[in-house]
């Protein structure tokens, strides 16, 4: 097998064990910044979750006038749980539309709300719903959203519908959504229920389940509406979407600064959600030979995977140079692959292998791309995601034991030299307007003095400074009597030897960060697909494009929508 060093993965009944990638390898900015979504994605475990419990789904409030405008209420009912979306449609003006986090009006406005709200509650939700951050909420109200539509495929959708028949492929396929959202707010902000609220609730219990559970909702929501306004418009011609077509159209998304530092602040979180992923990795890799249906699908999902990245098409150089380089390179290792996968053995691992001289994009598709047929070997890895632990700062630690950990895990931070103006050239705040994290430049803008902690390697590299000069026979607790200032710096340290994929590890302040990798890792994780990025601070994306529906999750093939790609036959045939 491929030589990897690190820790070895946990195995389980059905699967040898096998080394994980190292985090040296795993943690760089421009691999997080490769990531693909995979079967652990929060979007695909959420699926698989309502289909294995199974949820029943039901649209007790459809109160929508003829223009569009009104409420709806989506009911989830799993595992003995009810939550459900209150979807609010308002009229906006179109100089008023805009994905800015500071705009103040939308197309549609949500709540996910505990249990099935009644008419006081609904009156509630309606006053203070459309008006988002500047509402009042309570904590039986779980989630916070709103979208905006895509006006000219919502237009074009409603007017083919209502003229009996399908929406244009060449119109659908640029675009992928009716609507796209701005923001999906959860865990007590603005006042609705506190992350403890979920815990232990199967339905919404996992790392972003009820932010999740929320999105896909909304879909159902945008495309009941684009039918009901065709409806309303032509009853006697309207038709309703195909269902090929239903699935195609996900929901948009609209990410910027504000989601990067979670990655930072969260580094228990992270690592479990890189452990498992990488674990899912090892675990396939271990495996000795391919069964005749695993052989199959990987090589429909590597045709499909193909059509996907056709097309994904962006306007921002990097990654346009980056799919370029992607579709070239799966065209050139589509025949090694299916050569490989009969006669190699450990056919999964000579997949990774063929990657190693090619792009950091391609390493990672084939790496996502392995583990879809090998669900009953990794998807119990989807229960390690979460992070309920409560770690504590170890004082009777020695300094000669904390700098052996910084020398395993910190060698990056202990390179770098911050006398350099380009180490230092950013820096991350928030704003006082917004309360949203954002990025600035050191020797051009006012603000520095009230910067986040998000140069953990500097901190790092001064701590290891500090702590040439006294005696490594010292505690951590009488090193921080005396220097209390390193104490973020220590626990990052600590926290790496239990964490070691928690850190990234490269400079977050210097000139070369570019956000937009945090963004799309993180997104990835969400399951998010065709990462569209506007500038290295934000980012477009389609969320559950190619999912099932809300009456499809116990469909024999629910669960497969990794990568969608238009069914163009089926479009054709229905236009």
């Amino acid at each position: 097998m491929t030589e990897a060093t690190g820790a070895l993965a946990a195995g389980n009944d059905n699967c040898p064990v096998g080394p994980l990638r190292p985090p040296e390898m795993v943690m760089r900015l421009d691999r997080l910044g490769a990531a693909f979504p995979t079967r652990l994605s929060f979007m695909r475990t959420l699926v698989r979750t309502l289909a294995r419990a199974p949820a029943v789904i039901t649209r007790p409030v459809w109160q929508i006038d003829d223009q569009g405008y009104g409420r709806a209420v989506y009911s989830v009912s799993a595992f003995g749980d009810i939550v459900s979306l209150v979807a609010f449609s308002t009229p906006l003006a179109d100089e008023a539309r805009t994905d800015r986090v500071i705009a103040e009006a939308w197309d549609t406005s949500y709540v996910l709300y505990d249990g099935i709200p009644g008419h006081a509650e609904l009156a509630r939700l309606e006053a203070h719903a459309p008006r988002q951050e500047a509402g009042r909420f309570t904590e039986r109200d779980l989630v916070l959203s709103r979208a905006n539509k895509s006006v000219r495929l919502f237009a074009h959708v409603t007017d083919c519908l209502a003229a009996g028949r399908q929406p244009d492929r060449d119109v659908i396929g640029p675009v992928g959504y009716l609507m796209r959202t701005t923001a999906v707010y959860g865990n007590g902000k603005f006042g609705i229920a506190d992350r403890a609220r979920v815990r232990g609730r199967p339905l919404i219990a996992g790392p972003f389940r009820a932010e999740m559970l929320t999105v896909w909702l909304i879909r159902a929501f945008t495309h009941d509406l684009v039918e009901h306004v065709a409806r309303q418009r032509a009853p006697a011609t309207a038709v309703p979407l195909d269902r090929e077509i239903r699935r195609y159209l996900g929901i948009g998304n609209a990410t910027g600064l504000g989601m990067a530092p979670f990655l930072v602040s969260h580094p228990r979180l992270l690592h479990n959600w890189i452990l498992a992923r990488e674990t899912a990795i090892a675990r396939v890799r271990a495996l000795p030979a391919a069964s005749a249906e695993a052989r199959t699908q990987i090589l429909r999902l590597l045709d499909r995977a193909q059509r996907h990245l056709a097309e994904w098409t962006v306007d921002e150089a990097r990654q346009k140079n980056r799919i370029t380089v992607l579709r070239q390179e799966l065209r050139e290792l589509a025949p090694r692959i299916e050569a490989g996968l009969t006669a190699d053995a450990f056919p999964f691992d000579r997949m990774i292998a063929l990657a190693e001289d090619r792009s950091l994009e391609c390493q990672e598709l084939l790496a996502a791309l392995l583990l879809e047929p090998n669900g009953d070997v990794i998807d119990d890895l989807e229960t390690m995601m979460g992070d309920e632990a409560t770690d504590r700062l170890d004082p009777a630690m020695t300094l000669g034991e904390l700098g052996e950990l910084i020398e395993t895990h910190w060698v990056f931070a202990l390179d770098l030299d911050f006398a350099e103006p380009a180490a230092t050239e950013q820096f991350w705040y928030v704003s006082e307007e917004k309360l949203e994290p954002r990025l600035g430049r050191r020797r051009d803008e006012p603000g520095a003095d009230r910067e986040m902690p998000l140069d953990i390697a500097r901190r790092v590299h001064a701590l290891a400074g500090a702590m040439a000069e006294v005696s490594p026979a010292q505690t951590v607790a009488e090193f921080l009597l005396a220097q209390p200032e390193h104490r973020y710096a220590v626990r990052r340290v600590q926290s790496s030897q239990k964490y070691p994929y928690g850190e990234i590890r490269d400079n977050l302040i210097g000139a070369g960060c570019m956000p937009i990798d945090m963004l799309r890792a993180k997104l990835a994780f969400f399951g998010a697909a065709k990462f569209d990025p506007r500038s290295t601070l934000w980012t477009r994306i389609t969320m559950y494009q190619g999912a099932p529906l809300i009456d499809e999750i116990e469909a024999p093939d629910a669960d497969d929508w990794w990568l969608p790609a238009m069914d163009r036959q089926a479009l054709r045939e229905h236009s």
